[in-house]
């Protein structure tokens, strides 16, 4: 499903308006060969007025990635990109603001679907899909400053670190 954005189209109005300006700059296709996958909130539809627009892609040439994203999107407002470590992994990373949107370009030398922010996505979604009534409270904790893997954490009651537990829970359950 999340493969392609085109399930956008048929979602919230937030979802309609991600689905054009993605079109409007033309992620998906300009940096196609990193194989893009929006990821996050959005996606899922339990965003909140401040979420962001993640795109994750596997990058291993980070000199190329850097400059094609220099090329087309560092005339955005509040443009920036660096490399940084986590979980003792080199990841690339570039904002900017388009329109209302914030943008979230993030590349690691990693599989998209292997990605933390994917498989995140995936468990979330199918609890969504399990417990629908997730989805309201998810957003409360969400807007009470918690992040998305931390709300789905207290809510599971799970404790540690949220982004690890969240992928420990997935497995546990057969889920990725």
């Amino acid at each position: 499903m999340y493969n392609s954005i085109d399930y956008l189209t048929n979602g919230s109005s937030k979802q309609k308006r991600s689905f054009d300006v993605i079109n409007e700059l033309k992620i998906m296709s300009a940096l196609s060969e990193f194989d893009p996958v929006l990821c996050g909130t959005i996606p899922l539809n339990i965003d909140i007025k401040d979420s962001d627009l993640d795109i994750i892609m596997e990058v291993h040439d980070f000199d190329l990635f850097g400059k094609m994203v220099l090329n087309l999107y560092s005339d955005y407002q509040d443009f920036r990109i660096k490399r940084i470590m986590i979980r003792e992994l080199l990841v690339i990373k570039a904002n900017f603001k388009y329109r209302e949107f914030e943008f979230e370009l993030f590349g690691q030398p990693k599989p998209v679907k292997k990605q933390n922010a994917y498989l995140h996505m995936i468990i979330e979604d199918f609890l969504l899909k399990e417990r629908p009534r997730l989805k309201e409270e998810i957003i409360q904790l969400k807007e009470s400053g918690f992040s998305t893997e931390a709300a789905f954490c207290e809510v599971l009651g799970l404790s540690g670190d949220p982004y690890e537990q969240l992928i420990v829970y997935g497995e546990e359950r057969g889920i990725i």
